[in-house]
C-alpha cells in the first residue's frame, strides 16, 4: 500500500452570484488594489490516500469531491496533480 497526496479545487459555477468573491472584490481598492476584477472565492482541500495504487487513490477522491467535498449542482471540482509521498 502507498500514500498518495491530493489536492481538490471546489469553485462555484461560472454565471452563479459569489458572495465571498464580491466581497473581497469590493474591499481591495481601499488596500490599493483598484485594477482586480471578477473574483471568485472556492476551496482548497488537500488529502493524503492510501491505496494499492494511483488509480484506485483517485477514484476515491473523485468520489469523495462528488459526494462531500462539493455541491455538484452549483459547484466544479478540479482533483490537481497526484504526487506518491
Amino acid at each position: 500500500m502507498s500514500t498518495f497526496a491530493f489536492e481538490v479545487l471546489v469553485s462555484l459555477k461560472p454565471g452563479l452570484l459569489d458572495p465571498a468573491g464580491k466581497a473581497v472584490e469590493s474591499a481591495l481598492p481601499a488596500l490599493g488594489w483598484d485594477n482586480v476584477t471578477n473574483v471568485r472565492v472556492g476551496k482548497h482541500i488537500a488529502l493524503d490516500v492510501d491505496a494499492a495504487d494511483e488509480d484506485a487513490a483517485r477514484a476515491q477522491v473523485d468520489e469523495m469531491a462528488a459526494r462531500l467535498l462539493s455541491n455538484p449542482v452549483i459547484e466544479d471540482v478540479q482533483v490537481l496533480e497526484v504526487a506518491a509521498k
